[in-house]
């Protein structure tokens, strides 16, 4: 990999002099300590000048009017320019060969005997799937990973990561400390040692301990006092007090205290001891000896705890000293104690207070980013080395730590502290590759770029090619853009192309062959948004605003992505359609609600609120009829726009948000989603609507039977249309029996007599009519799409080409599904669907459009591998599946590469297929019975 670093020989000098152009390295920065634009202009001037304006236009409605409010919002800023854009250095693992590192490391965990080793590997699988973005299959190694943890510092910090990514803090009524019955979650089976076999289908019994510890008699002190005054026969003195003790109960606190009390010492020999200089308070010591008699610590304040631990550690009394750790990690349940006791317990070496007082921490992210003192305590090194002595300075603790402080900020000092931690924290190759390669990505956003590109040079000589774009990346920001070119050019014809290398290559292109290297990179990744971005903008340059939304809404189809979306608003400015513009701020904000335009500058709500003078406005009456309609023509972007303003002017309506939350999961924006069912949980005005919310939190999350049991909660308490739903949905998810599947029925037929809107009812005889399908019972199932279709559920189009299907009436399921695909916005699942009901000329350019539209399915894929291989030419099959997962590893892909290797002989392939497929989902039966015949 050497030659990389150096810069190829010049071809020529006419060919350099094309890198010779000004570099901009910025979209115009803000000047954050006057509060100005790059302009010079104060953001408090301005906010103010733009109000005007729009103010003043409202009143008017000719062509110039619209003119001058598009330049009062454009000109502070300026449009987009393709000088200025560049795509980010993703701050994952990126293997050059993701199949093959898949592969080897199921190979390892099939090996893997050791408990705690597994939990590791699957944390290792954590960080490589991070890049594929898929929450569900990160939700499920995080699981696994806590699952197999046999150490406490493991279990605490994993427990606190899935309380994290559930966003626990977020539901009201929810402290830190509750573990709202998720056993894996759970803080108090956080701190046990070992490993449980059957952890994962117990349930937490928290709530049980607590009500079991509130009827436990507790003592008093006079008794304690009284029984201290029989059959003592030594006395402890600590100056002028005296604490009289029975002396073999001391002695059996541990081996010193015992030689030193029957041993050769002269205390052997003495009914009076002197104390005074051991470090003991008279409290301390009487605490010593009801303690010696009676084993408990429940008497005693926990300072005085303290001071036993202290007296424990001193004498080495083993049981006393575990006693007391236990009993103080049970008191710890704030920041503040958890500052103090964690000092005490590092002191003292008492791991399990430092592992409570560490997950009070860690239960309290990402609040405790903004505690100085919680900052300034884990971001030191010294800390860090305290915290790796008693066995919880890890990697793992490190790396949760610095993601979240990444995802609050990329170039903050914490972040890039805590990275530095994490750095002395790597042992292993991919380790030490990550942490490299993720200060690599901070120093560049932190724009220090020697920095940045030391450590990306680090992290390729690690192994990980993909850190080279950072290299160029640096050199581009140093002036170098010749080197990045070269470099980048080294690379491509090193290795496999990819499509991220000629994108990369294309920022130091110019010309025509950056417009190929873009065409390229979208050929290889059609994911990659950047080189939509691109072509969109020089559109713009060019005059041809059309144009541009045309191209940009090629990635908005299949990637709800917010930069974007951003674009096309601001290519709807420049046409001053601002119906169209506000309608994208609205979903920027569903996105992320504090998003700021403009490279930004500008909140996206004040936006709204500007924009909204230039357009209609719509009574809460309008916008239920439009949002009716955005839904029955399958606009989700639209929808969202819609319960957005909904919400806007009733913020705290849980049924708006439920919606919203719905059309969030369905544009697969899963952090979005959950936060809207947070905020709907949060906002129900009664106990069955929160139930059934948290129902959709714990399916949404992988917690199946909890959903389950919330939802026969919110029945029990009132049978209402979205409980039977939710039970119904949740049962369906799992293979169905008869039995089962009547039961479904009875659920949504109960369902459907309760009172809901159209669109809920809709979905519910869609999801009946399937049902039916299932059971064979047809005509049911159209008279269930037939009623959904009546109340505008445009989705039951396709539901009902399928009965068609069934019953040989191909041609009316390929007209319901033609239906459907003119009917729909997003319609690139009905041209896959409507390809089953057609010749295969036609199934072929509707699979062909279904690709167009959505890269990501994998259907077309797989339909037009199997076509290849039906006529023999295997190694075209292949190729069609091998194109695909180089940018979508997926497991039916990967399942059906598989088998096309056994059949042509090629085991070692087929293995390393089953084995990669298998590394994502473990249990998929049709895969691992193609393994073991492989294997055999």
């Amino acid at each position: 990999m050497q030659k990389i670093y150096c810069h190829s020989d010049m071809r020529a000098l006419k060919f350099l002099e094309r890198f010779t152009s000004t570099q901009v390295h910025a979209l115009n920065p803000v000047e954050t300590s006057s509060g100005k634009t790059h302009g010079g202009v104060s953001r408090a001037k301005l906010n103010s000048q733009l109000l005007k304006s729009f103010k003043s236009n409202s009143k008017l409605k000719s062509f110039n009017s619209s003119v001058s409010v598009t330049e009062a919002l454009l000109l502070p800023y300026g449009l987009p320019s393709t000088d200025l854009i560049e795509p980010t250095i993703e701050p994952h693992l990126k293997p050059i060969d993701f199949v093959e590192i898949l592969s080897d490391l199921y190979r390892r965990l099939e090996s893997c005997e050791s408990q705690s080793d597994r939990s590791l590997l699957f944390v290792e699988q954590y960080f490589l799937l991070r890049s594929l973005g898929d929450p569900k299959l990160l939700r499920r190694c995080l699981r696994a990973a806590r699952q197999n943890a046999v150490d406490v510092n493991s279990k605490v910090v994993l427990s606190a990561w899935l309380r994290f990514e559930r966003r626990e803090d977020e539901l009201s009524g929810m402290s830190a400390m509750d573990c709202g019955g998720q056993v894996l979650e759970c803080p108090k089976i956080a701190l046990e040692y070992g490993y449980d076999p059957n952890l994962i289908s117990t349930h937490c019994q928290c709530d049980q301990d607590q009500i079991e510890a509130s009827n436990v008699p507790s003592w008093n002190e006079n008794e304690c006092v009284n029984l201290e005054q029989k059959e003592s026969d030594v006395t402890f003195c600590i100056g002028n007090e005296e604490i009289n003790c029975v002396r073999c109960k001391i002695a059996m606190l541990s081996s010193p205290l015992k030689t030193m009390l029957y041993g050769s010492f002269k205390e052997s020999r003495k009914g009076r001891i002197d104390f005074s200089e051991n470090g003991i308070s008279v409290k301390g010591m009487r605490a010593v000896e009801v303690y010696s008699r009676t084993r408990r610590l429940d008497l005693f304040s926990p300072g005085v705890v303290g001071e036993l631990l202290c007296f424990a550690n001193r004498f080495c009394c083993e049981e006393m000293k575990s006693a007391c750790d236990a009993y103080l990690a049970s008191m710890v349940d704030n920041i503040d104690d958890a500052l103090v006791l964690i000092e005490y317990g590092l002191e003292e070496m008492a791991f399990l207070l430092v592992a409570a007082c560490l997950q009070v921490l860690l239960r309290e992210f990402p609040n405790s980013l903004y505690d100085p003192k919680v900052m300034k305590f884990l971001c030191s090194s010294k800390t860090r080395e305290r915290l790796a002595m008693a066995g919880h300075g890890s990697f793992l603790l490190y790396y949760f730590l610095s993601h979240l402080a990444m995802e609050e900020s990329m170039v903050s000092t914490t972040t890039v502290m805590l990275l530095e931690r994490l750095e002395e924290c790597a042992t292993q190759r991919w380790q030490k590759t990550l942490v490299l390669h993720l200060l690599g990505c901070v120093l560049l956003e932190r724009r220090e770029f020697k920095d940045a590109q030391y450590h990306f040079l680090a992290a390729v000589e690690a192994g990980h090619v993909y850190s080279v774009a950072g290299v160029a990346r640096t050199k581009y920001k140093q002036g170098q853009q010749y080197s990045a070119y070269t470099l980048m050019s080294s690379i491509i014809s090193e290795y496999k192309p990819a499509g991220w290398m000629y994108q990369e290559r294309s920022l130091y292109n110019i010309g025509k062959e950056k417009i190929s290297d873009l065409s390229t990179a979208t050929e290889l990744d059609p994911t990659l948004s950047f080189p939509y971005k691109y072509r969109a903008i020089a559109k713009v340059e060019e005059k041809q605003i059309s144009g541009a939304i045309t191209e940009i809404d090629k990635t908005i189809r299949f990637k709800l992505s917010p930069d974007c979306i951003e674009l096309r608003a601001w290519f709807f400015l420049t046409l001053a359609d601002y119906e169209s513009a506000l309608q994208d701020i609205r979903v920027l904000l569903t996105l992320e609600p504090n998003y700021k335009m403009f490279h930004g500058k500008t909140r996206g709500d004040y936006l709204v609120e500007l924009l909204n003078h230039q357009v209609k406005q719509m009574t809460e009456a309008d916008c239920w009829m439009h949002l009716y309609d955005q839904w029955s023509s399958v606009d989700d972007i639209g929808s969202l726009a819609i319960i957005h303003q909904m919400l806007r002017n009733d913020p705290g309506k849980c049924l708006l948000l439920f919606r919203q939350s719905l059309l969030l999961t369905r544009l697969n924006c899963q952090k979005a989603a959950i936060r809207s069912l947070r905020l709907a949980r949060n906002n129900a005005s009664s106990d069955h609507e929160r139930l059934v919310y948290e129902g959709w939190i714990l399916y949404d999350t992988g917690n199946r039977e909890q959903a389950l049991s919330k939802a026969e909660k919110s029945i029990h308490t009132n049978r209402s249309f979205e409980a039977f739903f939710l039970k119904a949905y949740v049962m369906a998810d799992a293979s169905l029996d008869p039995e089962s599947s009547s039961h479904v029925i009875q659920l949504l037929e109960e369902a459907l007599k309760c009172p809901s809107d159209g669109l809920r009812k809709g979905q519910a005889l869609n999801n009946l009519g399937s049902i039916y399908v299932d059971c064979g019972k047809l005509e049911e199932a159209a008279n269930s799409y037939l009623s959904a279709l009546d109340i505008k559920h445009t989705r039951a189009h396709q539901g009902l080409a399928r009965v068609y299907h069934l019953k040989n009436q191909r041609k009316a399921a390929y007209e319901e599904m033609t239906m459907l695909i003119e009917k729909a916005q997003n319609n690139a699942s009905a041209y896959e669907k409507r390809s089953e009901y057609c010749d295969p000329e036609m199934a072929k350019k509707d699979l062909d459009m279904a690709t167009e539209l959505d890269p990501l399915r994998t259907y077309p894929y797989r339909y037009r591998a199997a076509v290849l291989m039906d006529e023999q030419k295997e190694s075209e099959a292949v190729e069609e599946l091998t194109k695909a997962i180089a940018f979508k590893p997926d497991l039916q892909m990967l399942h059906l590469r598989a088998a096309f290797h056994e059949s042509s002989g090629d085991l070692s392939s087929a293995l390393q297929d089953c084995q990669a497929a298998l590394c994502m989902d473990p249990n998929h039966t049709d895969t691992l019975d193609l393994y073991n015949r492989a294997r055999d």
